[in-house]
């Protein structure tokens, strides 16, 4: 009943409220920034989104495969850094001009991976509207701060290639319970000596947690069934939406005002977001093998 409800539901909407929720999580991150760095908020998100998923779907270690293995490390990794180098990034930069040149990564597989010229035009009118929230001519960008930001770009477009890949392969949320502890391991050795080293105190614990929850928890779930039932084309465009969820989260949580270029910019995004989702729904779904029947799992081979 559930997996039909969730069937019923169109995947850009899913898409467009983990979107929401990444940016409200990063948001509400940077008093924990302040408190233990970047790297260590980060790796206290995942740790506490192994435990969170792990009370809610146990993994599915029985039914790993050789093959699925690489997988599962690659999106683990890639997922921890992306968190960890984004928040670096917010931490120099505003978080909507860090989302702006963060989708860059995501931006750029959209076009490798359209099988359509004519649809190369939304992402070529995401570009420009990337620029004007970027305002690259005043000359007074953080550059450590655009070098961490177009990192967590290429971390967050290998992302969306292997979440589709994975969440192909395992039912529900079901594979991020197998990656996120990967993602916790990987970021580690960066993560927690910040933590040893940075002012400890009691709210961080709790705080850390209710972020997790949002992300990676309830955000990547949702990413990860809105790709299963969208194109690499359709959902890496429609995420130029982001920027624009970073301004405004910015605006309305860190009072980071955009200026009117930027609002520019924002309406461009969100044209190109909208006309991308239009006809990107996969032709068809794929059926997870994880999590069922044996003779149930072999008909759908």
């Amino acid at each position: 009943m559930i997996r039909q409800r969730m069937t019923g539901i169109p995947p850009w909407t899913m898409a467009v409220a983990a979107m929401l929720s990444v940016q409200l999580s990063n948001a509400l991150s940077v008093p924990v920034i302040d408190q233990v760095g970047p790297a260590g908020t980060a790796w206290l998100r995942m740790c506490f989104g192994v435990v969170f998923l792990w009370l809610i779907a146990r993994p599915a270690i029985r039914s790993l495969r050789k093959k699925d293995i690489p997988a599962l490390i690659v999106l683990g990794v890639v997922t921890g850094f992306m968190t960890t180098f984004f928040l670096a990034a917010v931490d120099r930069i505003p978080l909507g001009t860090a989302v702006a040149i963060e989708f860059l990564g995501p931006l750029t597989v959209a076009g490798i991976m359209s099988k359509q010229r004519k649809a190369l035009i939304w992402p070529l009118l995401a570009l420009i509207g990337v620029v004007l929230l970027t305002e690259p001519w005043h000359g007074s960008i953080d550059l450590a701060g655009v070098g961490f930001a177009l990192a967590a770009g290429t971390c967050w477009g290998l992302y969306n290639v292997f979440t589709q890949h994975v969440g192909d392969r395992f039912s529900g949320i079901s594979g991020l319970s197998l990656t996120i502890p990967v993602a916790a391991i990987a970021t580690l050795p960066v993560g927690l000596p910040q933590v040893i080293v940075g002012e400890f105190t009691w709210w961080v614990l709790p705080a850390a947690a209710g972020i997790a929850l949002i992300t990676p928890v309830i955000a990547f779930g949702l990413e990860m069934l809105a790709l299963r039932r969208m194109t690499h084309n359709a959902f890496g465009t429609l995420l130029s939406i982001e920027p624009a969820f970073g301004i405004l989260i910015g605006l309305l949580v860190l009072a980071q005002t955009p200026t009117l270029v930027q609002l520019a910019g924002i309406a461009l995004v969100l044209l190109a977001g909208a006309a991308a989702q239009r006809g990107g729904r996969r032709t068809t779904e794929p059926v997870a093998t994880t999590d069922l029947p044996a003779s149930t799992a072999k008909e759908t081979r």
